[in-house]
């Protein structure tokens, strides 16, 4: 296997882990979270959690289709007690996923993935429009 192409798969499995970790941390948000705003974050996270799932059904398919093994082990990740220290930990996921998802197309560039650094592109699209969300959010609490 080319040395990009592992690079690759590895760094897809970092998002990979990323994104099902996210899932589980906006699953635990959604049922712990109280309050006019903890109901707010359940109805902005909801269906954030499908969303999160979704990226990580692509990620795993194009890891086994790049010939990698897909990792089953989610990113740990701690859990504030306020809604809004939920969000801001939120938001700084979603912007890391955002550079993440940056780096991974010029590696999907060089690997000649041409399509996935275009499915990428368009997961950098759904995280940046997240971000954009929650800061919205935070500037009204």
């Amino acid at each position: 296997m080319a040395k990009s192409k592992k690079a690759l798969i590895d760094g897809l499995n970092e998002d990979l882990a990323n994104e099902l970790g996210a899932s589980i941390l906006y699953l635990y948000q959604t049922s712990v979270a109280t309050g006019w705003d903890g109901e707010e974050l359940r109805e902005f996270l909801a269906p954030e959690i499908t969303g999160e799932m979704t990226h990580a059904i692509f990620l795993a398919q194009k890891i086994a289709d790049l010939g990698g093994k897909p990792t089953t082990v989610p990113k740990q990740h701690r859990s504030p007690k306020s809604v809004k220290d939920m969000l801001k930990y939120d938001l700084k996921l979603e912007l890391e996923a955002v550079e993440n998802y940056r780096l991974r197309t010029i590696q999907a560039e060089e690997a000649g993935e041409i399509g996935l650094k275009i499915k990428l592109e368009e997961m950098i699209l759904d995280e940046t429009g997240h971000a954009e969300q929650i800061q919205r959010i935070l500037k009204g609490m």
